[in-house]
């Protein structure tokens, strides 16, 4: 079985695979990492629980936008799954992506794994990728190969932590879709300010990548991550895909296999 764990700012997710099978998916928070020996054994504890044992995990995938837990997170792959093939998703790796960036190195391996998973998922086609987390991320991939590059927003949260922290009368809310437009009470003010204002965003910079990158050419608009849903009924996205990431660096994975690249060649 393979382990994928995709480590962002806030929050690790992580998925179990068996072939292409999504066994167990994970949420955890990535400022509880702790100590090496705490961090393998809760992933050890955590597989028990869910019925798989330890060894059965033949392969380890990582992407990473958190290099501070880079080291602790190896030490315990080294420590608690010392039997596993180790892969980390990075700029440079062979993916079937081709960056488009002016520095590919900049590239976080959490978009490129949203890129590939996308691009496996509507293979050909032109995409855009978004994906609302403790950032919000749209890229642009040009048929389904070439990823051109992208936009990056303050995302729901840190938006309404930065109106916290640096206002004197402004509080935390709950991010959810307001009733209306309009607020009649600060709370309120904040969440249709929250919610619609990064709506607004979405939209334009999606038409501006339809014009400016696509010529106006048919796209096909993806999104993930983990406020994905409180725009569904919008009419934003084309289909939302909640293990794009895991299911991105499952088949990075699989293609830097050498038995992949001999029958691919």
């Amino acid at each position: 079985m393979l382990l994928c764990l995709d480590i962002g700012n806030t929050h690790i997710v992580g998925g179990v695979f068996d072939g292409e099978e999504l066994k167990l998916r994970f949420r955890y928070a990535t400022h509880q990492i702790g100590t090496a020996d705490q961090f393998g054994i809760f992933l050890r504890d955590l597989l028990r629980e869910n019925g798989i044992g330890h060894e059965e995990i033949t392969a380890i995938a990582k992407a990473s936008v958190v290099p501070g837990a880079n080291f602790t997170i190896r030490h315990a792959f080294l420590q608690y799954f010392s039997k596993a093939e180790y892969f980390i998703l990075q700029a440079g790796v062979k993916t079937g992506i081709n960056i488009k960036y002016k520095n590919p190195n900049e590239v976080g391996a959490d978009l490129i794994a949203g890129a590939i998973g996308a691009a496996s998922a509507f293979p050909g086609k032109n995409l855009v990728v978004v994906d609302l987390g403790t950032a919000t991320t749209l890229v642009a991939v040009k048929n389904g190969t070439d990823f051109m590059g992208g936009v990056i927003l303050p995302g729901l949260r840190v938006a309404m932590e930065s109106l916290r922290l640096n206002t004197a009368r402004l509080m935390e809310v709950d991010i959810e879709e307001p009733a209306t437009y309009l607020g009649q009470s600060t709370r309120e003010c904040i969440q249709s300010g929250l919610y619609y204002g990064h709506f607004g965003a979405m939209k334009e910079v999606i038409a501006g990548y339809k014009a400016e990158v696509f010529n106006n050419e048919p796209v096909t608009v993806v999104a993930t991550g983990g406020f994905a849903q409180l725009y569904r009924t919008r009419g934003i996205f084309d289909m939302i895909l909640p293990d794009l990431v895991l299911q991105g660096l499952r088949i990075a994975f699989e293609n830097s296999r050498p038995e992949t690249k001999q029958k691919s060649a």
